[in-house]
């Protein structure tokens, strides 16, 4: 059995049903699925856990804190969440970019 994991990402144009991926080899599969907001996030992760069976979540440095709390505890200590985060040198660079791109 692999090690499943959803990476799940945000972007303002995000379709759910349109804008998702899959990597697997024979000991990992990652999930990648970009949603438009943290109700998709709430969505998707719950649907995920039931029905792949993932076992972690990783979430975008776009995420807050409170959007973390609510996907644990959405998870119901099923799956452990992680947030991919940069020094800050690194996410001013993203921030920029993401800015320059319509995010905010």
């Amino acid at each position: 059995m692999a090690f499943r994991v959803l990476f799940i990402a945000h972007a303002p144009d995000a379709n759910k049903d349109k804008h998702h991926s899959v990597i697997q080899t024979e000991k990992f599969i990652l999930y990648a699925v970009v949603v438009k907001n943290q109700k998709e996030a709430l969505e998707i992760s719950k649907e995920y856990i039931e029905e792949k069976k993932i076992d972690s979540i990783i979430l975008c440095p776009g995420f807050r804190h409170e959007d973390v709390a609510e996907l644990y505890g959405a998870a119901k200590g099923k799956v452990g969440v992680s947030v991919a985060r940069g020094d800050g040198l690194s996410n001013q660079i993203s921030r920029e970019a993401m800015k320059r791109e319509g995010y905010f």
